[in-house]
């Protein structure tokens, strides 16, 4: 059977609701939902679905600078310039708990593959790390000597990576809580970092207008990208691994073909700076987000041959110097089947059979329903709290009257 021929990405549909720049995107797992955050304090959750309407969540108090769904899509994370971090029921009703997580903006949320832990960072120059169901406060990591615009963490939850202002990448151990390393190759402030899905490579976009990959077992810098002509400000891997998709505020969204060390595509959709961008966990869709309020949501198309793969990036990668300024427009496109054996090609994971599609989502059901109810009782501890709170301020009014009346 041919390989399928890949085609050129396209725009499949774009969001108008913010009324400021766009911060932050991030799909659920299911593809149902897209969440995006804006300088004008809120949030917004869109239905993929055509014609169904959006949630606009408010309760920030300043500008959202950064969003996150749990890895089960029943909690959804974001982050302030009003120094709190949020976890929202993604419903219609939009409940919240919020904790006071740093002393400064909160640049950056992240869920633990596991769902149970959570990992912030701030321009208080530290990486907190708390548990997600009582939002309790577990550890802070704080080498940094500038602010911390991201931090994330890998995909087996072992390691955590953030990128700072101070021009340096930080590796760090979850369980020691020590630096692992530091990469410091950056001329200018790392504006964020992820894990390739592999858990092997790193990649870090920065205000040099460069985007860089390293090893994080060797720590050797694998791949340099000088591509964009402005700041880097966001990036996200494909699942598959094989690529990567950079938004800039030069206005471009340019998808790297990670295998071969090259650039495949070069988008213009942004009125301005693109400033997010994220792949939906599947790979077939991205969505990006610009300071023109807009949120776009494009289908890959390249990638048809590289659904279910995980593919490390382990050769030695071509170094790439500065593109002049007449390099191609949605160009490129992959050859078919990229080359691989037809052994690579059959050795993709299969859906296991053993489980029934029924149980599976019934189970997914029952977490998450478990997911709501922990967030419930922690808005109804929340509550009791601030009744006691009124409570002994009302005992001690009284006191202080009955003293006063007493003769």
């Amino acid at each position: 059977m041919a390989a399928p021929c890949p085609e050129d990405p396209s725009l499949e549909r774009h969001f108008k609701g913010h009324r400021d720049a766009v911060t932050c995107v991030d799909f659920s797992l299911n593809m149902k939902h897209l969440a995006s955050g804006s300088m004008d304090s809120c949030l917004m959750v869109w239905h993929m679905k055509p014609q169904s309407r959006a949630y606009r969540f408010a309760g920030h108090k300043d500008a959202v600078t950064c969003v996150n769904f749990s890895p089960s899509g029943h909690l959804l994370a974001s982050g302030s310039r009003d120094k709190t971090v949020r976890i929202w029921v993604p419903n219609v009703k939009g409940e919240s708990t919020v904790f006071r997580a740093h002393t400064a903006t909160v640049r950056s949320v992240h869920f633990c593959s596991d769902g149970q832990s959570l990992v912030t960072a701030s321009d208080d120059k530290t990486v907190k790390v708390w548990s997600t169901h009582r939002q309790k406060f577990l550890f802070s990591l704080s080498q940094h000597i500038n602010w911390v615009r991201c931090a994330r963490f890998s995909p087996d939850g072992r390691l955590i990576v953030s990128a700072s202002d101070d021009k340096t990448v930080k590796l760090w151990d979850k369980t020691s809580r020590e630096c692992v390393h530091s990469y410091c190759e950056h001329g200018g402030f790392v504006t964020y970092v992820d894990f390739h899905p592999s858990g092997t490579c790193i990649a870090a976009a920065g205000m040099d207008n460069t985007v860089k990959v390293w090893d994080v077992r060797t720590h050797r810098l694998l791949q340099h990208y000088q591509l964009h002509s402005a700041a880097v400000n966001a990036l996200s891997f494909h699942p598959s691994g094989n690529y990567l998709i950079t938004a800039s505020s030069d206005s471009t969204l340019k998808i790297l073909d990670l295998m071969e060390g090259r650039l495949l595509y070069t988008l213009h959709g942004h009125q301005g700076p693109a400033t997010t961008v994220a792949f939906s966990r599947t790979g077939e869709y991205f969505a990006s987000g610009g300071s023109d309020e807009q949120v776009m949501v494009w289908k890959s198309n390249f990638d048809v041959a590289d659904y279910g793969e995980a593919v490390k990036v382990q050769r030695p990668p071509a170094m790439l110097a500065s593109s002049s300024g007449n390099e191609p427009e949605v160009d490129f496109p992959v050859p078919a089947g990229r080359g691989r054996s037809p052994e690579s090609v059959r050795s993709r994971p299969q859906e296991p059979v053993s489980v029934p599609q029924t149980l599976t989502s019934t189970l997914e059901h029952i977490v998450g329903q478990l997911d709501v109810l922990t967030q419930t009782v922690s808005i109804l501890e929340q509550r009791l709290t601030l009744t006691e709170d009124k409570l002994k301020q009302c005992l001690e009014n009284q006191q202080l009257i009955m003293q006063r009346t007493t003769p």
